[in-house]
């Protein structure tokens, strides 16, 4: 007889009736919202009591957990730039703690605006997220006569010449139905504001820049690196314009969006979320571009006075957004409602 028999039976034993043990439900978010960095997600934290925290195997080690509310209201942070979000949202849609078939997401952040489209604290959700940095450089300082840009398409000959899709990350078309209903949800939200935006906007000659902020639509450019000017603003407004055949409209520059959604499509296509429901809400905390008299350089490092309001306006219209859909979630469940 091996007298360790019994011991090992009762150790089983006792792990089958152990809690920890016990395989959990997955958490099922009904709206998770995504944020870049911490001063992002405060004000959802705080407000929306996302007191839950769950480790995420894989996430930023700054921002480790996933943060929800007894609601299903859920918030990530990725860490800022391409490689951070890639990664971290990677692993949340890998994670087996989360179920995301239903869940709808919204990234809620802030960026440059170009001063044509938009203000500082203006409010902007997009349809296109297209990315800007897939492109060829040459030095601007020795164009080719006739150019105005030293950014083109790979393996094309000049700027203006469409290049073909060799990534497949150039564009993200998201859902029309989803940008239609933020947009009337959140248009009439009313919009923080500071003196110091009001001075520094009025620097500049002509409405939307010099005008108090709104929510609007138009469409996002990522790119790690931050351009700045108006000779870089127009070539970005044209490169959007050149790989949509002109159906996008350039407004907000920020870091993340692309590499976001990448992460989140092939999440769609192994099925473990809809790609239909996710909404991108970009705030503006600072123009793109020099007002009439200042370098580009100067006004890259001009306190704009948008930082704060952009903040609060992304929280305020996110939340008409997240609102509308946990406190109607029998309506929402099964994909946008038409009315």
């Amino acid at each position: 007889m091996n007298p360790s028999l019994p011991l090992f039976a009762a150790a089983g034993a006792l792990m089958a009736a152990s809690p920890a043990m016990a395989t959990d439900a997955p958490i099922a978010p009904k709206v998770l919202v995504i944020s870049m960095f911490k001063h992002e997600a405060t004000h959802w934290l705080e407000r929306e009591k996302l007191d839950t925290k769950t480790p995420i195997a894989g996430l930023s080690e700054a921002f480790p957990d996933l943060s929800c509310n007894a609601a299903g209201l859920c918030l990530v942070t990725t860490a800022m730039g391409y490689a951070n979000a890639a990664s971290s949202i990677s692993a949340l849609v890998h994670s087996d703690k989360l179920d995301l078939s239903h869940t709808y997401f919204l990234i809620a952040g802030i960026a440059g605006v170009d001063p044509a489209d938009g203000t500082t604290g203006s409010a902007l959700w997009a349809r296109y997220a297209i990315d800007g940095g897939l492109q060829w450089e040459v030095d601007a300082r020795s164009l080719p006569e006739g150019w105005n840009t030293g950014l083109f398409g790979m393996y094309s000959k000049a700027p203006g010449e469409k290049p073909k899709s060799l990534y497949g990350t150039e564009i993200y078309h998201l859902d029309d139905a989803l940008v239609d209903k933020a947009y009337a949800l959140s248009k009439d939200v009313a919009l923080a504001d500071s003196d110091d935006a009001r001075a520094y906007r009025a620097l500049y000659p002509a409405a939307p820049a010099n005008a108090a902020p709104t929510v609007s639509i138009c469409d996002t450019v990522s790119g790690d690196t931050w351009w700045h000017g108006k000779a870089m603003s127009d070539a970005i407004d044209a490169w959007a314009k050149l790989l949509t055949d002109g159906a996008a409209n350039y407004c907000t520059t920020q870091q993340e969006d692309n590499a976001t959604l990448t992460a989140l499509k092939r999440g769609a296509d192994m099925g473990r979320l809809d790609f239909k429901r996710i909404a991108v809400l970009r705030t503006a905390s600072n123009f793109d571009q020099e007002h009439p008299g200042q370098l580009p350089s100067d006004s890259l490092n001009a306190n704009s006075g948008g930082f704060m309001p952009s903040l609060e306006n992304a929280y305020r219209v996110g939340s008409a957004l997240t609102g509308a859909i946990i406190a109607d979630w029998d309506v929402w469940k099964d994909g946008v409602p038409k009315d």
